[in-house]
């Protein structure tokens, strides 16, 4: 996906961008349904079934003791020890309920150097996984770590730095060094064997597979074969049983798949093949109605010979070595032959991937009591599956594009997002699926329901890890949509996680002048309760000075460029929280004044407005009005500071915006 991306426009069932400028798009409906999956609740799920399963490796104890006393450690190990899984697990149990958890990479576009204190805010968490960082790599982040540290010190935040093994470490930071040592192979099989809920026997299989040095990775890959080899079992099997399974299942099958489907020559049976290993564990309706579909994609010809002549059901699996189950589901009668029937027709009939997406899509709008969202997304996963096995990731990505293009309807939407989630989560192109999404955001002409697909990848997938890398991929969405908020409300709603994210997205929509677009967001992030209440460190953001410049010249940008009717029920809010906010409501109006004062020629009009804002404002106050007259007051005496005047007698006409000024 390094490759130069080009704009492919195909069928023009949206806008089409053809000049320069913004494009705007609409998101559609079809996603914001109560049902759709939560990506964020998947990933806390993976983390806290890690936690179950993880047997802490020699040298745990001393991690935690020193991320207690310090805030830092740097973990390093041999491969396969479970170190960045360690890391994980670390932070999550100093999840106390304040900042984010981050994923740092120093080395990604939009991404800060390790030495920025915007960085780091209170209480987050933070990883830093450099396990297979080159020595150029290394080098570079150990310049910075020293004033990462320091940063994440101040900020009472956590960090966990994964070191490439075998690299040098500099002196003054041996001292957050823990060594990782690989756990006992048996304890760690044993642990998840019992999270499986499959009890332990002393077996000479699994004697033999632990007697080779085994990554983590491997040994809980290997229980989980025992696991579902005992679902699949017949009866009288036991433990032995299973676990011969296992092994079996983990040998090579090429040549095996290679001999039987030379066998089968026919157009239906191959067919057959294709979709029970695609849709593994499938109802027979399913499997039947999709072999259907496959033949009417692939265009085969329908089979001639007569309805009662033909062969059912239970014949054509047997001969593909698959059944039946008495629940009415359909499996190979090998455990994971599904897999190595999907390497096979993906390797070695090259011709078949593309028809292979369009079936996809159509599958997952298969309706019916036995197509449920778990199969639609293990479908998805499966041919995801193909196309990361063998680096293929940016096709995965425009194949999640195509579904997305009107018409299209929410399985398929979803099936969108999983195909993406898929690309992101995959640890060896996840970062080039990260810069993709990030070009289709910025800079993509964005066709159907695109966006709509990319605001939820975003706000569900790519926030739980990377939520700087969200923020400004629901920035560039927000400024581009029309007519629909979501991409707005996403990110508000991520900003109002992090004080520091919140700081950040400011900076950005006020380091340059503002685009009527950006008028819009700024307006919804600069939510003066979040602003003025305290944070983490015990201060509000509307007290720190950069925050307030922020803030200064967007209100200045919307008081000259939005109409005050824009921009009042926004206004009338500050008025409101200022008048319950303390000394902080002092600084609301001290800001919405001197932006007022920032209006050059328009200076006079805009603090008759804001007055006429403030007078408006107490009829709706929650407070009551007399409360929020006194804040008319003061904010009055302010406008009156900053013309030079004296505390005016007699107030100003109210009745008119462009009217005389105080």
């Amino acid at each position: 996906m390094s490759e130069h991306i080009s704009t492919r426009v195909e069928n023009p069932y949206a806008p089409m961008h053809t000049g320069s400028g913004d494009l705007y798009v609409t998101i559609g409906t079809q996603l914001q349904d109560p049902d759709r999956p939560t990506f964020r609740r998947l990933a806390d799920d993976h983390l806290s079934w890690l936690k179950r399963v993880l047997v802490d490796p020699a040298g745990m104890g001393a991690a935690r003791h020193k991320l207690t006393d310090t805030g830092t450690v740097i973990l390093d190990g041999p491969p396969g020890s479970g170190r960045t899984s360690v890391a994980r697990v670390l932070l999550r149990e100093y999840d106390l309920g304040t900042g984010v958890f981050h994923e740092l990479l120093p080395d990604e576009e939009e991404e800060l150097s390790l030495s920025n204190p915007v960085l780091v805010g209170t209480g987050d968490r933070l990883l830093l996984d450099l396990s297979a960082a080159t020595a150029v790599q290394w080098a570079a982040a150990r310049a910075d770590l020293s004033a990462l540290r320091k940063t994440v010190h101040e900020q009472h935040a956590h960090l966990v730095v994964v070191m490439p093994y075998g690299h040098p470490l500099d002196p003054d930071l041996q001292h957050y060094r823990i060594k990782i040592e690989c756990p006992d192979g048996l304890q760690v099989f044993r642990r998840h064997l019992r999270m499986h809920g499959v009890p332990y026997e002393p077996d000479s299989t699994v004697t033999a597979f632990l007697a080779e040095a085994r990554p983590m990775r491997e040994i809980a890959d290997f229980a989980d074969l025992v696991r579902r080899a005992r679902e699949t079992a017949g009866a009288g099997e036991g433990f032995a049983q299973w676990c011969a399974t296992a092994r079996k299942a983990r040998d090579d099958r090429r040549a095996e798949i290679a001999t039987l489907i030379a066998k089968l020559r026919e157009g239906p049976q191959r067919a057959l093949l294709i979709t029970v290993a695609m849709l593994h564990g499938a109802h027979a309706d399913v499997i039947h109605q999709a072999v259907q579909l496959l033949l009417h994609t692939l265009e085969s010809p329908p089979e001639e010979q007569p309805l009662l002549e033909r062969k059912d059901l239970a014949e054509r699996l047997s001969e593909i070595s698959a059944t039946t189950g008495p629940d009415g589901h359909v499996h190979f009668t090998e455990l994971d032959y599904d897999a190595a029937v999907r390497a096979h027709f993906w390797d070695h009939m090259p011709d078949l991937r593309q028809p292979l997406g369009t079936w996809g899509a159509r599958s997952v709008e298969s309706r019916g009591p036995y197509v449920t969202q778990e199969l639609r997304a293990s479908l998805v996963k499966r041919l995801a599956e193909q196309y990361l096995r063998t680096g293929r990731g940016e096709g995965l990505a425009f194949l999640a594009e195509d579904w997305s293009i009107t018409p299209t309807s929410r399985p398929r939407l979803e099936a969108a997002v999983h195909a993406l989630t898929c690309g992101l989560n995959d640890p060896v192109q996840g970062r080039s699926f990260r810069q993709w999404i990030y070009q289709c955001c910025a800079n993509r002409q964005l066709k159907g329901e695109f966006a709509q697909v990319l605001v939820q990848v975003c706000a569900d997938v790519i926030a739980v890890s990377h939520p700087d890398q969200a923020l400004f991929r629901l920035y560039h969405l927000a400024r581009r949509e029309r007519d629909t908020t979501r991409a707005l409300e996403a990110l508000c709603d991520l900003v109002a996680t992090s004080g520091r994210l919140r700081r950040r997205l400011l900076d950005l929509l006020t380091r340059s002048p503002l685009s009527p677009a950006e008028l819009r967001i700024f307006l919804p992030v600069c939510d003066p309760e979040p602003l003025s209440a305290p944070y983490d460190n015990g201060h509000a953001l509307i007290e720190e000075n950069g925050a307030r410049e922020s803030l200064t010249s967007g209100w200045r940008a919307v008081f000259k460029e939005l109409p005050h009717a824009e921009w009042h029920p926004y206004a009338e809010r500050w008025l409101h929280t200022a008048t319950d906010a303390g000394h902080r409501g002092d600084l609301l109006l001290n800001l919405l004044v001197s932006a007022a004062d920032r209006c050059d020629d328009q200076r006079g009009t805009t603090f008759a407005a804001l007055y006429t804002s403030a007078r408006t404002a107490e009829r709706t106050a929650p407070h009551g009005t007399a409360r929020a007259a006194t804040t008319t007051d003061r904010l009055l005496q302010k406008i009156s500071t900053a013309q030079g005047l004296g505390r005016p007698a007699v107030p100003p006409p109210t009745t008119s915006t462009g009217g005389s000024t105080p």
